[in-house]
C-alpha cells in the first residue's frame, strides 16, 4: 500500500507498512517497511527502515537523509539538496527489516522455525562464551551482583526502571530538542549506559538462575560454575525467545542490569586506629 502526500508544508509524514510519495511539498517523512519516493519538495529530514528513499530529478530535500536497510537512490546526478546536510545509508538485513515494517506484530510473536532455532542457539553459545569471560575476569563483581539480586531485587529493579526510562526520556527527547551535536552525545552516553546494564544484567541474571537451579535439582558433588552459566545461558535464551514473554524479560535484563550499576559501589568502611 502507497500514502499519497500532496500540499502539506507543516505535516510530519509517519506511516508503518507502507510506502510514501511526496507529490508536492512535505515538512519531514519516516517510514518503516516502504519506500519515499520525492516528487515535490521536502524541507526537513527523510528516513527510512528497510526501503530505499528515491529523490526524483526536480525533487528537493532539505534535511538529512537516513536510510537502514535500503539505499538513497537519486534519480539526478546532482541531486538538490541543502548545503551541509548528511546521507546516511546502511544497506543492511534490507528483506528483514521491510518484513518487520509490513508486519510488526511478528517482533511480539516470532515464527518457530529451523532457522529461528539456529539463531537462538548460535546466542545460547555466544553469552555462553560471553558469561565465562566476564566471570573469569571479574568474578568478584558477578558475586557480588548474584549476592545483591538475592538479596535485594526490589529495591534494586525499582531503581533500575526509573534510570533506564529516565536515560530512554533522555535519548528520544535529546533527539527532539537538543541541537545535533548535544543530542548525539546524549544518545552516545545513554545508549552507552543501557549497554553495559544490558551486558552485565544477563550474565549476573544468568549466574545467578544457574545457581538457584543447580541448589535444588543436583547434588553437591555435581555442582560447577560452568554448569551453573550453562544452565542460565539456556533458562534466560529460552525466556528471551517466548512470544510476548520475551518482552518482559527484556525489560528485567536492563532494570536489573542498570540497577546492579546504580548501587554497586560499596559503602566505605571506616576503621579506627
Amino acid at each position: 500500500m502507497t500514502v499519497i502526500v500532496n500540499d502539506a508544508p507543516e505535516q510530519e509524514v509517519y506511516v508503518i507498512g507502507k510506502s510514501v510519495i511526496v507529490n508536492k511539498q512535505a515538512k519531514g517523512v519516516l517510514a518503516i517497511g516502504g519506500d519515499v519516493i520525492v516528487k515535490g519538495r521536502i524541507e526537513g529530514d527523510v528516513a527510512t527502515i528497510g526501503g530505499n528513499v528515491i529523490q526524483e530529478k526536480a525533487a528537493y530535500i532539505g534535511g538529512d537523509i537516513i536510510v537502514f536497510g535500503g539505499a538513497y537512490k537519486p534519480e539526478s546526478e546532482n541531486p538538490l539538496r541543502e548545503t551541509g546536510k548528511e546521507t546516511v545509508s546502511f544497506g543492511v538485513f534490507e528483506d528483514e527489516l521491510r518484513e518487520f515494517g509490513q508486519h510488526p506484530s511478528q517482533m511480539f510473536s516470532p515464527e518457530l522455525s529451523l532457522s529461528f532455532l539456529a539463531q537462538r542457539l548460535i546466542l545460547a553459545l555466544f553469552w555462553f562464551i560471553i558469561s565465562v569471560v566476564i566471570t573469569t575476569v571479574a568474578p568478584g563483581a558477578v558475586g557480588r551482583a548474584v549476592a545483591r539480586i538475592q538479596l535485594s531485587a526490589l529495591k534494586m529493579c525499582g531503581i533500575g526502571a526509573a534510570a533506564f526510562l529516565l536515560i530512554s526520556g533522555l535519548i528520544i527527547g535529546g533527539a527532539i530538542v537538543l541541537p545535533n551535536y548535544l543530542s548525539a552525545t546524549v544518545a552516545l552516553m545513554g545508549m552507552l549506559i543501557l549497554m553495559l546494564g544490558y551486558v552485565f544484567g544477563r550474565v549476573s541474571l544468568q549466574v545467578s538462575i544457574g545457581k538457584l537451579i543447580q541448589k535444588h535439582l543436583l547434588s553437591d558433588k555435581n555442582r560447577s560454575e560452568t554448569l551453573a552459566i550453562l544452565i542460565g545461558v539456556m533458562a534466560w535464551t529460552l525466556l528471551l525467545s517466548l512470544p510476548y514473554i520475551w518482552l518482559l524479560a527484556l525489560f528485567a535484563i536492563f532494570t536489573v542490569g542498570i540497577g546492579l550499576i546504580l548501587t554497586g559501589r560499596a559503602a566505605p568502611k571506616w576503621t579506627t586506629p
